[in-house]
């Protein structure tokens, strides 16, 4: 059967495409990488590394999220089906239109030529960085894409969740430096794991509940339950927070004690709070509040991290 898609035009048509690859939540994304460089490095790259690493990241995300809905896609129509709008109004990634492909606003072809183009300018950039980062982009689309396919399979493919998202983290810092401590990478990785699976993907899977339910997904609250759900979320928050701690310390930036308050007070009232409130009330609205904040810790940390190299 023939999708029909429903007929837009200039500026409307491109912001549908900014919606597939849910750019605002893409955006907050690109301080990762940015993150795990400086606090690696311990001071800013050359002007050019930082004009093509900002090119290249936003090239990837927008790549990435938008492959999400082209491997999903029949799911997502799917979805549509069984649940309804997809749109929620406190929902980060609803800050745009959500899944345009599924509901009809652009087709199959535009939105795999969207990603076909983006994927070719965040090689293009990963080249001239270091072609390591063109390796690690490749390894996160094909983690995204098992990630997607899984779906219906088992829970464990929130683990692959967490090795998406800190390849970015990863890929920026071999962008500054071509032979970078494994050690601090290892670190690096688990920090941001465990802040992927509690802060975003756990999260976002607990405000999907009935949905995953009706469609038969295999997720961590549907296959564990809320309360297991809400363990997990927690434990992992809280490893994460100890392992930031680590990681500033291991960094070449001298962060005096003020700095390391600040970094750990971002943990505590970007995911902790919500967490714990979350935990304690097991209330839903707690679950997306905690996803919509969480998705901002990177930002508010490379805020820190750029402040203190600025002072020196």
């Amino acid at each position: 059967m023939t999708q029909q898609i429903r007929p837009y035009s200039g500026l409307a048509k491109i912001n549908l495409f900014w919606a597939l690859s849910r750019t605002p939540h893409g955006i907050l994304d690109m301080a990762t990488p940015a993150l795990g460089a400086l606090l690696w490095l311990g001071r800013f790259p050359s002007l050019e590394v930082i004009l093509i690493g900002l090119i290249t990241t936003f090239a990837g995300y927008t790549a990435v999220y938008a492959l999400n809905d082209v491997i999903d896609y029949r799911v997502d129509k799917e979805k549509l089906k069984l649940c309804g709008n997809f749109d929620i109004d406190c929902d980060l990634d609803a800050a745009t239109v959500r899944h345009p492909m599924a509901q009809g606003y652009l087709s199959f072809k535009e939105g795999l030529l969207w990603t076909v183009g983006w994927s070719i300018v965040a090689i293009w950039g990963a080249y001239h960085l270091n072609p390591v980062c063109i390796l690690i982009f490749a390894i996160g689309c094909l983690l995204e894409t098992v990630y997607c396919l899984l779906l219906k399979v088992t829970h464990l493919r929130t683990i692959v969740s967490g090795g998406v998202k800190t390849a970015g983290a990863i890929a920026g810092v071999f962008a500054v430096d071509p032979s970078p401590s494994p050690i601090f990478l290892s670190m690096l990785f688990l920090w941001l794991f465990l802040w992927e699976i509690g802060g975003q993907n756990v999260p976002n899977d607990w405000s999907d509940i009935e949905e995953d339910r009706r469609l038969n997904a295999k997720t961590i609250p549907v296959r564990l339950g809320t309360n297991s759900a809400n363990a997990i979320i927690l434990g992992s928050l809280a490893a994460s927070l100890i392992l930031s701690t680590v990681v500033f310390y291991s960094s070449p930036i001298p962060f005096e004690f003020p700095f390391l308050v600040a970094a750990v007070a971002t943990g505590l009232s970007f995911f902790m709070l919500p967490a714990w409130l979350l935990y304690h009330t097991k209330k839903p609205m707690y679950a997306m509040v905690l996803f919509n904040m969480a998705s901002t810790y990177p930002l508010a940390l490379l805020v820190i991290v750029v402040i203190k190299i600025v002072m020196g």
